[in-house]
């Protein structure tokens, strides 16, 4: 009888703890986060997606937030924390902004996009929680329209113009032909590649403008021979938003020379055949879940989900004013090799750039030997001495 009441009360033990356990679980105020996507985003046209044109999205950014999540359950569970993500489509600029506020409302601690320029400000000035940019490259919003609460994980196109000119640099291929395409777009991509070739001392022989056309009338002006012919250069950078005329380039033009920047060889934030710190795990765990492979973009939303789940570690029991300061200020494993953060003068999330010419990963930037005062990683980008951010976070 003595051997059968002990049994009965280390069950009743087991279960007291049990119950204890499952309302504590129970008890746990989650981290809250929307996402706020297009209604229905041009850049996942089949058209587009079909191409795969290097650094262009090629999926959803639910797909890499979800797998984040699902693979961070274990790390949320030992801390009693946890993260609910919900996902709101917008099919203008106003019916971001009132998704937005709705989120808020509703108790949402940080909101994501993956948004026009234009349609992520709006979110931004909307509302008083924590903004995660997700897939906008715009320089602009890093620089005069940047927010104290808005925060970029994809790199900047500034980031990505510096790591090729870097990459330039290191092998001595000084003299470049540049060649930009006729959209707004690309002029204002040209000027920062600009920046950067005068940032490490490269030079431009010649600017070109090039013109994909129906008309005859224009076909030279997306002739690959003619437009690299008459100069003397040591690559070709090609700066071609859509695409369709850069993947024309390789190996076509008059000298046998590289060509860089949207095509031949482009610099991203990731690429699938990425073979160290991990990143074959991480590229596969995704491939398995969403059944392709990823990308850039999709590394960004992954790395976006990463964020929330460091923001619940570090502050599990909220408030929503923990979560934000833990946002801003707790590294993040980026599976790059080193610890990642963002920046304090422009929300950037710091970070070394892979260059790829779609096969696999040619090398890193920042290139081995650079040197800064205080972390290499703000050689890609805008430094803190030459901020146009005037916002104080």
């Amino acid at each position: 009888m003595k051997g059968r009441a002990c049994r009965v009360g280390l069950a009743l033990l087991v279960a007291a703890l049990g119950a204890s356990v499952a309302g504590a679980a129970g008890a746990v105020t989650p981290l809250k986060a929307t996402l706020i996507v297009p209604a229905d985003d041009p850049r996942l046209e089949r058209s587009l997606v079909e191409r795969h044109f290097l650094g262009h999205t090629d999926g959803p950014a639910n797909d890499g937030l979800q797998v984040a999540l699902e693979e961070s359950e274990f790390e949320l569970q030992a801390v009693d924390a946890g993260v609910a993500l919900t996902s709101q489509p917008a099919d203008s600029l106003a019916a971001a902004r009132t998704a937005a506020q709705a989120a808020e409302k509703a108790g949402a601690a940080v909101l994501l996009t993956d948004l026009p320029t234009d349609w992520t400000l709006a979110v931004a000035d909307a509302v008083k929680v924590p903004v995660i940019n997700i897939g906008d490259p715009a320089d602009s919003l890093r620089e005069q329209d940047c927010r104290a609460r808005l925060f970029h994980i994809l790199p900047s196109e500034r980031m990505r113009a510096d790591a090729l000119a870097q990459t330039l640099v290191s092998r001595k291929w000084n003299k470049l032909l540049l060649l930009v395409g006729q959209s707004a777009q690309d002029q204002l991509r040209a000027a920062t590649v600009q920046a950067s070739i005068k940032r490490y001392g490269l030079q431009v022989v010649a600017t070109k403008p090039f013109k994909l056309s129906a008309d005859p009338r224009e076909r030279d002006l997306a002739n690959p021979l003619l437009l690299t012919a008459g100069s003397t250069y040591d690559a070709v950078w090609v700066v071609d938003s859509d695409g369709e005329f850069a993947r024309t380039l390789p190996y076509r033009i008059v000298l046998p020379r590289p060509v860089v920047g949207d095509a031949g060889l482009v610099a991203v934030a990731w690429h699938a055949q990425f073979e160290r710190y991990g990143a074959p795990q991480v590229s596969r765990r995704f491939a398995k879940a969403v059944g392709r492979p990823m990308t850039a973009s999709d590394w960004a939303a992954w790395m976006a989900g990463k964020a929330l789940v460091a923001a619940a570690i570090a502050a599990p029991k909220g408030p929503v004013a923990n979560w934000a300061q833990a946002l801003a200020k707790t590294p993040i494993d980026g599976s790059k090799g080193t610890s990642l953060s963002f920046r304090p003068w422009d929300g950037q999330l710091r970070q070394t750039v892979l260059l790829t010419d779609g096969q696999g990963v040619i090398s890193q930037a920042p290139i081995d030997g650079l040197l800064h005062p205080s972390n290499v990683l703000d050689t890609l980008g805008a430094d803190a001495p030459e901020k146009k951010c005037k916002v104080t976070r």
